[in-house]
């Protein structure tokens, strides 16, 4: 039996809007475990957003804990949190948010820099994975010039080049058409098998929804196995 990776108690998240509280996550308790490939259905509104970007620590919740490996994300130091992001968490989300005037390669090598690898070591690293996306005749390339599945196939390169024990994918397919969104997807599972990491995908697609080992459902902030 794998163990839990995210142990999550308590969760809540609470928005307030004009002098009126909105309870967008309602006490989600769930446990997440290493190797898991999890998906999220949920119509818009539901929370699923919310929740993914409370696992990556891209927002707080109002309450509750989330443990990392039985250690509570809460205590950790901004040193720590911003560690955890670059180094344990992989992002794919719907809007690709590419950097528009750095070209291809130089996009994907950025989380590896941060992380203070060396440029030759950093390019050498992101070779690999533009090769992996089928991208390699891309490379110069500015995100201005690409289609939208060949956008989205490096910022997965971009989320992965630091191979992450943890991906969380927020609808990676929502702005594509059914055809490159399959494709997208294909490269996306493909790489998460080599890295054997664990992977959260939120869905509002039922088709997309169903390929997932554990299926779960958010429904007016709470989520429930399905």
């Amino acid at each position: 039996m794998s163990e839990p990776i995210l142990r999550v108690s308590g969760l809540k998240k609470t928005f307030s809007k004009n002098g009126v509280e909105i309870n967008v996550i309602k006490g989600i308790s769930v446990d997440i475990n290493e190797g898991d490939f999890i998906t999220i259905m949920g119509p818009s509104g539901a929370g699923k957003s919310t929740f993914l970007h409370i696992l990556g620590t891209l927002d707080k919740p109002s309450e509750g804990d989330i443990f990392f490996r039985d250690k509570n994300i809460k205590e950790f130091s901004e040193d720590e949190e911003s560690r955890f992001r670059n180094e344990k968490v992989g992002f794919v989300f719907q809007f690709y948010h590419l950097l528009q005037d750095f070209n291809v390669i130089e996009n994907i090598i950025m989380p590896l820099l941060i992380r203070r690898l060396s440029r030759n070591d950093a390019v050498a690293k992101a070779e690999s994975f533009l090769e992996i996306m089928g991208l390699q005749h891309r490379r110069e390339h500015k995100p201005g010039e690409l289609s939208g599945g060949e956008q989205q196939r490096v910022a997965i390169a971009r989320a992965l080049v630091n191979e992450p024990e943890i991906i969380l994918a927020d609808e990676p397919t929502g702005n594509l058409d059914r055809k490159t969104g399959k494709e997208v997807l294909d490269y996306l599972l493909s790489i998460n098998d080599r890295l054997s990491s664990t992977l959260v995908l939120v869905t509002h697609d039922p088709e997309i929804g169903s390929i997932g080992e554990r299926k779960m459902k958010m429904v007016d902030g709470e989520l429930f196995s399905v």
